[in-house]
């Protein structure tokens, strides 16, 4: 029921805005139970299309593009995999781990992390996004529940890994992959990296890219993948978490983060001029230049946007993140990391073919 509740006011007051209020009180979103006092969902099958938020054979959120941006979606045409996993959308103290088949908390995902976010890439690859028993927000900020965390996480991996695993046995015939993902998503990534590609050398020539954004990601966490140099590398991982010009983010210090900009680990400032287009929450237009990017310290400074739609976001028990940007890391760049995708597509294309 309080999930309803949420969604109901999810509609009233925007749901980056609600989201934003409940984070700041871990009370309202901690699981009342150990994680073992609660009968874990089935597990998805994914021969089966119910167990996917984006496949590109049909019409989901990931086709979507901004109201009048002049932007379509390519999936129908393009080269490339988009095996994208999205962030925490299970906020309600029900469970340490979300049924894959939940309606409402699929219809939430849809509409807030595939329509917003896993749309990016759909000039550059088909999408394939799988719907998992993702664990509950609360897993990753109370350090109590340590325990609890780990195990949540663990069965969320498990569906992740899983799909992942299918995705390659029957759709992906040999393509270029572009893995990416944000938050929980992209805390799941890393580790599909370090299962099917670190130490493989085939499947690390298929791979274009990770765009591992929205999590901390150590940049020497594997032995043969590197952090990518510039805008056109292929092979690589980018990460960036995004934080209010001026503060001090002492969590992600020795962070990779890599410049939307610029796509370099430099540290010079880049001019909002340089931001081809920014898509706010509402996901009803392109603002052009309205946000810069400095890396600093493993985060990624911006001067907060004059335009609206690209609310801070207060994560629970990190006080010192207040200043956070954590739900506008795609939005602020979109267009920036739309157009690379497709350029390091291209660039994997012109090596490989």
């Amino acid at each position: 029921m309080l999930f309803f509740v949420l969604m109901h006011r999810c509609r009233q007051l925007g749901c980056l805005l609600l989201l934003s209020v409940l984070s700041s009180c871990l009370g309202v979103i901690k699981p009342v139970r150990n994680f073992t006092a609660y009968k874990s969902a089935p597990a998805p099958d994914y021969a089966q299309q119910a167990s996917w938020a984006a496949l590109p054979t049909h019409r989901d959120s990931a086709d979507a593009v901004p109201k009048n941006s002049g932007l379509r979606d390519q999936q129908a045409t393009a080269p490339a995999d988009v095996f994208f996993i999205h962030l925490t959308t299970l906020i309600r103290p029900q469970g340490w781990n979300g049924a894959s088949t939940d309606p409402a908390l699929n219809l939430f995902t849809d509409q807030f992390s595939i329509r917003r976010q896993a749309s990016v890439f759909n000039a550059a690859g088909r999408i394939y996004a799988p719907r998992y028993r993702q664990a509950a927000l609360y897993s990753f900020f109370d350090a109590d529940s340590s325990a609890n965390a780990r195990a949540a996480l663990a069965l969320a991996y498990q569906d992740v890994k899983t799909a992942f695993q299918y995705y390659l046995d029957h759709y992906n015939q040999g393509r270029p992959i572009i893995l990416a993902g944000h938050s929980q998503g992209s805390f799941h990534a890393q580790r599909l990296l370090h299962d099917f590609f670190d130490q493989d050398p085939k499947r690390r020539g298929q791979l274009v890219a990770a765009y591992l954004v929205g999590f901390k990601v150590n940049p020497n966490a594997y032995q043969n993948l590197r952090p990518c140099e510039d805008s056109t590398q292929t092979n690589c991982f980018i990460s960036w978490n995004t934080g209010e010009w001026g503060y001090s983010y002492e969590p992600y210090r020795d962070a990779l983060a890599i410049n939307p900009l610029t796509w370099t680990r430099d540290t010079a400032a880049a001019p909002a001029s340089l931001n081809r287009g920014s898509v706010p929450q509402s996901f009803n237009r392109i603002d052009k230049e309205v946000a810069d990017a400095k890396v600093h310290d493993g985060v990624l400074w911006v001067h907060p946007p004059a335009t609206s739609g690209y609310p801070r976001f207060l994560i629970p028990g990190r006080p010192e993140l207040r200043h956070s940007f954590h739900i506008a890391d795609y939005g602020l760049y979109y267009m920036n990391v739309r157009e690379n995708a497709v350029a390091r597509v291209r660039a994997w294309q012109q090596v490989n073919q």
